[in-house]
């Protein structure tokens, strides 16, 4: 028995003919363009739904648009990325963009391959989530195609940025912590050396953030740094080596809410309660740390409206690319669990 024959694709040409209309009004109403009626609009789209008809999207590369996005993100794991996502694809409801997704992988040479991939296919505009590619390289993409860098300080004229105010977030972390009674708080950090991401990167935001609320607080004699990943496992390992500390900490700051079910993770195993013997906090108020069994002290600095800052800028920097650079920085707020008590007498 022979396959059947593929079907043919639907073209513009076979609209036009089922409503009726040129195939100059079929393209006019397809680019939202000027001069189609709402008489002529509904009876194409109209045409449109009946015959399943989609546009090619390499005939609208040839055109100069593909009305699609590329996101590259670090860590697919990472459950603070979805909320970012949301808040793009919430922005994109209305329009005829699509998202593509590229692994970036925490490392310079697969972002180089997701972006450049991206930019070969044609992709009208790109959001980088908390890359870690030199300033160069990323003012090279911003050049190429309209880019927006999620969680990255710094001022670029060459690319817009969204980021959190990382610093103001962990003063809250301290400040709260220090307030329930807490004098020996540690911080969990992902190990950083580069002079540019170190002043950049939103974990060395954290940590500096870290610093400088201890010292206002008259806690310099008590700051305590691990130096690990933000990841799940490299949370494990920092609360290991705090568990080996002549003087246990009484209160974590895990600089991610990934990095804290690390941490939670390695204080169960040593027979910790947690508040009860330890207060642990995280970062991203992610839903994880709002899942009524675990309730982890966070920082909620807004996902949602990050993704959705991101490309409102990318949509206005895809129609202007003359537009001088944006960079937005939201403020996030604490959010209080049941991770956190006063410490134990």
């Amino acid at each position: 028995m022979e396959p059947p024959a593929p079907q043919r694709r639907v073209t513009i040409v076979d609209v036009a003919r089922h409503a009726q209309v040129s195939t100059t009004a079929v393209s006019k109403v397809l680019r939202n363009a000027y001069g189609a009626s709402p008489e002529m609009r509904a009876k194409v789209r109209r045409a449109i739904d009946e015959l399943g008809y989609r546009p090619h999207a390499g005939a609208r590369g040839l055109r100069g648009q593909t009305y699609t996005i590329g996101v590259m993100l670090p860590d697919i794991r990472n459950p603070f990325f979805p909320e970012i996502l949301d808040g793009i694809t919430g922005r994109l409801a209305d329009t005829d963009y699509q998202v593509f997704l590229g692994p970036g992988c925490n490392g310079e040479k697969e972002e180089a391959r997701v972006t450049e991939a991206m930019i070969d296919r044609g992709m009208d505009g790109l959001i980088l989530i908390a890359p870690i590619s030199p300033r160069a390289h990323l003012e090279r993409i911003a050049s190429a195609v309209p880019t927006v860098v999620v969680g990255r300080h710094g001022h670029s004229p060459v690319y817009d940025a969204v980021t959190d105010d990382d610093v103001a977030g962990a003063f809250l972390i301290v400040r709260h912590l220090a307030d329930l009674g807490h004098r020996r708080i540690a911080h969990i950090e992902h190990h950083e050396t580069d002079p540019t991401r170190m002043a950049e990167m939103p974990n060395a935001q954290r940590a500096d953030g870290y610093r400088q609320a201890m010292r206002s607080l008259g806690l310099t004699d008590e700051i305590d740094i691990v130096s690990t990943s933000y990841t799940q496992q490299g949370g494990y390992e920092g609360a290991k080596e705090l568990l080996t500390r002549p003087r246990r900490p009484t209160a974590v700051f895990a600089g991610a809410d990934i990095v804290a079910m690390g941490v939670l993770e390695a204080f169960t195993e040593a027979g910790l309660s947690v508040p009860d013997d330890i207060s642990v906090a995280g970062y991203d108020n992610t839903t994880f740390a709002a899942f009524g069994p675990i309730s982890l002290t966070s920082v909620d600095q807004a996902g949602h409206e990050i993704g959705s800052n991101a490309t409102r800028i990318l949509l206005d920097r895809i129609a202007d690319r003359q537009k001088k650079s944006v960079q937005v920085k939201l403020s996030p707020t604490l959010v209080p669990r049941r991770t956190t008590t006063p410490p134990p007498e």
